[in-house]
């Protein structure tokens, strides 16, 4: 067993070369999305955070995987995912068939703004105190 990453560059050092240079081009991806969001590991992943978290992303044996962390923006977004939505929570790809772009940078965004409306509800609901 590896130990756990520190940070995202330990975690795709780690990562071999094809599968790497995938991860490192969806991480300029995200950031370019979300240039305020902070990263970071959890659960052992590479994560993007905003307002709370807005995308993982992890890359495994036969394929790489973005967790929106959203059920709602990945339902919102069914017919783009297509055959790269696996699961509730994942959404899984390989450098032969990687994510688009233009899917990534739609996920990010409709993230932070569900993250932006949430804060913005809890926030509203603390001044009615």
């Amino acid at each position: 067993m590896r130990e756990a990453a520190k940070d995202i560059d330990t975690y795709l050092a780690a990562v071999p070369p094809e599968p790497r240079a995938l991860l490192e081009q969806l991480r300029k991806t995200i950031r370019a999305a979300a240039p305020d969001a902070t990263e970071a590991i959890s659960y052992g992943m590479p994560t993007f955070k905003h307002l709370g978290g807005l995308v993982a992303f992890a890359a495994f044996k036969n394929h790489c995987s973005l967790f929106p962390m959203s059920y709602a923006v990945m339902e919102a977004h069914r017919q783009e995912l297509g055959p790269h939505w696996t699961s509730t929570g994942t959404l899984q790809f390989t450098v032969e068939n990687p994510l688009p772009a233009a899917l990534v940078k739609k996920i990010v965004k409709a993230r932070i703004a569900e993250n932006e409306a949430r804060m913005k509800e809890k926030n509203s609901g603390r001044k009615k105190q």
